[in-house]
């Protein structure tokens, strides 16, 4: 009969000369375990978490308000340490990002995007773009191809996507319309992470994100329109109709930025990006969600809540 393999089996007693004796009635000295990490049912450090997400909202604020910016040079920050996890973590796959010229294109798009518009931001993408060639060309002809797209991509889905958060500043409102933004993807994050622990049945993308259900992309749909319909009728001049429009594609954009980056993670067969923001993981696990949102919304705001 073959043993079970649930079964632990039986720790074999030393034998023969020099043999310990236990006495039954001696007590058996315990191995000191650990006390586990407080985890909520999605997996997540709650304390930690709600801790991270409160202190990058007072910094978030504070830039946003009292100078302008300020505001981009925390994008600045926030883009080169998530360009840095996406190159470690195309690395794991023998994946090299020409990482100099995607930085320094980094910088030079969101800074031509802040003080020219959209114009400028696409230009510097291009140049970004030849750069990521050029650079590369000296080196082996082996991985040529697949390093040159991984630095492009690199450069469109990072720099470039957050650009557009930054287009939204340039407003005179421009504040209000990046509050508005961030805070319809985090409604939305909120609200399927919420749904989905309570009544999460029906997996979504089971072999992409285990925990996506669509109970908790119905509950992120109610938080982004609800939420939509409030904020874009109190902190911006349009409507509730306007404002639930809003919300519901940008939560849909960001689901699609969730769960487009879990499967990067799944393909490089990592779990998170980075270890940098207890509770969330990298930048990069936190920046998922809003880059993609960051076209959507602009451009929806631009479109039915014009800037005066």
């Amino acid at each position: 009969m073959d043993a079970d393999p649930n079964t632990e089996p039986a720790a074999q007693q030393p034998t023969g000369e020099g043999a310990a004796t236990t006495s039954p009635l001696e007590p058996v000295p315990m191995e000191v375990v650990a006390p586990p990490e407080r985890r909520s049912r999605a997996g997540r450090n709650l304390p930690a978490a709600l801790a991270v997400a409160v202190a990058l909202g007072a910094v978030i604020l504070l830039s946003l308000y009292v100078w302008k910016p300020a505001f981009l040079a925390v994008v600045v920050v926030a883009i080169v340490l998530g360009l840095w996890e996406l190159s470690n973590a195309f690395a794991q796959d023998r994946i090299v990002v020409p990482l100099v010229p995607v930085l320094l294109g980094a910088g030079a798009m969101l800074f031509s995007g802040y003080t020219g518009g959209a114009e400028p931001l696409l230009v510097a993408l291009a140049i970004t773009a030849l750069a990521v060639l050029l650079w590369r060309l000296p080196d082996s002809a082996e991985g040529f191809d697949r390093d040159v797209t991984a630095g492009i991509f690199a450069a469109l889905y990072v720099p470039f996507l957050a650009g557009f958060a930054v287009l939204m500043l340039r407003a005179e409102d421009g504040p209000d319309r990046v509050v508005v933004f961030i805070i319809l993807v985090v409604l939305s994050d909120v609200g399927g992470y919420a749904a989905g622990v309570l009544f999460g049945r029906h997996p979504m993308a089971p072999s992409v994100s285990p925990k996506k259900s669509w109970e908790g992309f119905a509950g992120s749909a109610v938080f982004a329109a609800a939420g939509g319909a409030i904020v874009v009728g109190t902190m911006l001049p349009g409507t509730p109709l306007e404002g639930a429009v809003i919300g519901i594609a940008v939560m849909l954009v960001a689901t699609l930025g969730d769960l487009g980056e879990s499967l990067i993670k799944r393909d490089l067969g990592i779990k998170d990006m980075g270890s940098l923001l207890p509770g969330h993981g990298g930048i990069m696990d936190r920046l998922d969600s809003l880059l993609p949102a960051a076209p959507a919304a602009y451009l929806l705001l631009a479109w039915l809540v014009p800037a005066s």
